[in-house]
């Protein structure tokens, strides 16, 4: 019996010597040239007329292709051609439809128009909405009864086909963010600049009325006054005056084309039901297609067959050379054949998984921080010793995004443009201190705001040229912030000597709304209390749910309230506009959550977001940015900064965080990936071994017994 377990035992540590028996993968995708990730929860919208969450936007964008895309490698963040063979042509038109020149006032422009020219050749992933039949009928397009026996599946479309990609593709999508049936987020916006949307929106939405509900309302018969059709490969679009930004948006889902027999296909009786919709499977022109869909186990883009290729980058910024971001120069992209998406809702068995090689990218959560960042002598961040003996990498990256503090304006204690007021605002700024959040709840993962842009986008200045000097000071060369008597100065001034009110003799009491809740929200919370107090304010924290504080927001009930701004393209518009007054939240249910109006901001806010990036606009953002750091309606808060971890096996990427289309620049090496999982994941017998002798042991004696008593017994 004894010899019989020790046996098994050595048949097991021979025959299992590099087997791995804790992926969670098939064995045949061992060496599989596949980047694997995960989701928390099913993206709501694949239709990219209703996308606009990051998590959505990180599956489409690999999948449809809008007309313009993100240079990879260059900073600042440079618009290049995807489907175009150039750059939009743009012509500015006057009042007369006379052509302006390209330096013509914005004033005298009363139209914008943007010629783009498709590339030929470019085909859609193979899709059943494309197959025909013998006769070259579409064999979808009308479905029957008996037609929909044989239909449960996605798979069960055994016909696909695909067709190129035309301009009349574009003018569709274009069209579909006006319908009434979708509901596009970004309507409202795009109305104020695309010729006659709002009115097409009116006429989809009575032609809608006069048809049963539910009923496909064909967009091709409708003209829209500010979309042109030129020739199969050409289109325009017409603007209202000037409006430069509107470039970034054909870098946007939202301008991807969509044919209309694929919205046709999708429209029919008994799709919906069966989650047959571009919401589950949306169909484009890019290097991947979403051929899984499974929102309770797996995600997966797998290679589109009829991708058109691109080829990597040749340039890019001083050092992208040496940090062997250019060693793919020119080669066929891309590089991945897939990326399936595992179904991951807590961080703790994601970072377990990709410690264990699992998954190939990781973020850092606070959790997990002391685990993988150190800081050094110089106060920056490195892996720890653990993480580099695994050959990790550690990769960095300011987001396009803010986080602050900010006043209602119009509120009648913090809010207004009086002295009073002012200084108020300027006390709190000094004494509330970022650096110390940063270090304290952000694991040092990020950097004090100076102003509301952030860096990468145009208009921000680093250093003392940059400075807050309401907030900050020089000293010798470094900025750093201004003592808290200056704070306490200012507040006397203000009129709340030591926190008091100088005629009543009332302590200074202000109120913080919030909808943070939890452990970690109560020790920030805590935290800010404290920064009051050092001038003696009382701060009373008033929580509430997030739907309850968006309509205090709405209504200007808040008096303190903190916010953020992600970038929806690299532009200072796009972040200046936060503090314009037309845009504020009360009254124009904008995104000026501080309800902030200054005249001279508002000015210099509308000759600003006419100009290209030249010197004359970084000079009138250098005077906004005065007023604003006097007026002092935030407290700029901080910049995020993004931390992630690549294994080995990943090669060299640099962070973009405006572009999302970045899946075919990866590059990864399987053969590798797979020597590690086997280093990391060897199954560990010994305890067994030593258990089972210890049990043979103790039982031993017991066996020697019986024997003796049977031998005992047949003599």
């Amino acid at each position: 019996m004894i010899r019989i377990f020790l046996l098994t035992v050595l048949l097991l540590l021979s025959g299992c010597e590099r087997t791995v028996w804790n992926s969670p993968y098939p064995a045949n995708t061992n060496r599989a040239n596949i980047l694997y990730s995960s989701f928390e929860e099913r993206p709501k919208h694949l239709d990219p007329a209703l996308s606009y969450s990051s998590n959505e936007t990180e599956i489409i964008s690999q999948i449809y292709e809008p007309p313009l895309q993100y240079h990879y490698l260059k900073r600042p963040y440079t618009l290049i051609p995807q489907t175009l063979t150039a750059l939009p042509i743009v012509h500015y038109l006057d009042v007369t439809g006379k052509v302006l020149p390209d330096d013509a006032p914005a004033q005298k422009i009363a139209q914008s128009v943007y010629e783009l020219h498709v590339r030929p050749g470019i085909y859609y992933q193979p899709h059943p909405a494309f197959a025909r039949n013998s006769s070259g009928q579409l064999r979808y397009a009308h479905l029957s009864s008996q037609d929909w026996v044989k239909l449960n599946d996605w798979h069960d479309f055994i016909q696909v086909g695909t067709r190129e990609l035309v301009a009349a593709d574009y003018v569709y999508q274009i069209k579909r963010l006006a319908s009434p049936q979708l509901n596009s987020p970004i309507f409202g916006v795009m109305a104020d600049y695309i010729v006659g949307l709002k009115e097409f929106n009116r006429v989809l939405t009575q032609q809608a009325q006069l048809l049963p509900a539910n009923t496909y309302l064909d967009l091709t018969r409708y003209p829209l006054a500010g979309v042109e059709l030129v020739d199969r490969y050409t289109y325009r679009i017409r603007l209202k005056g000037k409006y430069p930004q509107f470039a970034y948006w054909l870098a946007m889902p939202f301008f991807s084309p969509v044919p209309p027999e694929v919205d046709a296909f999708y429209s029919q009786p008994g799709m919906a039901e069966h989650n047959f919709t571009l919401d589950w499977h949306p169909v484009g022109t890019g290097p991947y297609q979403l051929t899984v869909n499974d929102p309770n186990r797996q995600m997966v883009l797998a290679r589109n067959p009829n991708y058109h290729g691109e080829a990597y980058p040749s340039d890019g910024d001083m050092g992208d050379k040496s940090a062997g971001l250019l060693r793919d120069a020119g080669k066929a992209m891309p590089f991945i054949d897939a990326e399936v998406f595992s179904l991951e809702k807590e961080s703790i068995p994601y970072w377990n998984k990709f410690l264990q090689g699992y998954y190939d990218l990781s973020g850092i959560s606070s959790d997990s921080f002391d685990q993988a960042v150190q800081i050094n002598a110089q106060g920056e961040p490195e892996l720890t010793h653990a993480m580099s003996a695994q050959g990790m990498s550690l990769v960095t990256a300011v987001t396009a995004s803010n986080r602050y503090m900010g006043f209602n304006m119009q509120d009648s204690v913090v809010g207004g443009l009086s002295d009073r007021a002012r200084k108020l605002r300027q006390a709190i700024a000094i004494a509330v201190d970022y650096e110390e959040f940063i270090a304290i709840f952000a694991n040092g993962r990020g950097i004090p705001a100076q102003g509301p842009i952030p860096p990468g986008i145009f208009g921000y200045q680093e250093g003392v040229a940059g400075m807050n000097p309401v907030v900050y000071q020089n000293v010798n060369g470094k900025i750093v912030r201004r003592p808290i008597t200056d704070a306490k100065r200012l507040l006397a001034e203000a009129g709340y000597p030591n926190g008091r009110d100088s005629k009543s003799g009332a302590p200074l009491v202000l109120y913080f709304d919030t909808a943070a809740s939890g452990p970690d929200a109560k020790a920030r919370l805590d935290w800010m209390v404290k920064q009051f107090a050092k001038l003696n304010i009382q701060l009373v924290i008033r929580g509430t749910d997030y739907n309850r504080f968006q309509d205090k927001m709405r209504r200007g009930n808040a008096q303190i309230f903190e916010w953020g701004w992600n970038a929806d393209y690299p532009d200072p518009e796009n972040f200046l506009f936060l503090l314009y007054g037309a845009n504020s939240k009360v009254g124009h249910n904008g995104e000026n959550a501080a309800n902030y109006e200054n005249p001279e901001f508002d000015a210099l806010f509308d000759e600003m977001k006419y100009l290209d990036n030249t010197p004359a606009r970084q000079a009138i953002i250098n005077q906004m940015l005065a007023v604003v750091r006097e007026d002092s309606p935030w407290l700029f808060g901080y910049f995020p900064k993004a931390f992630s971890l690549r294994q080995a096996w990943v090669a060299p990427t640099k962070p973009n965080v405006i572009a999302n289309n970045t899946l075919k620049y990866r590059k990864i090496d399987p053969a590798l990936r797979q020597h590690l999982r086997e280093q990391w994941n060897q199954p560990v017998f010994m305890p067994f071994v030593w258990m089972g002798l210890v049990i043979a042991g103790l039982l031993l004696p017991a066996v020697w017994a019986w024997r003796r008593h049977e031998r005992s017994t047949a003599k």
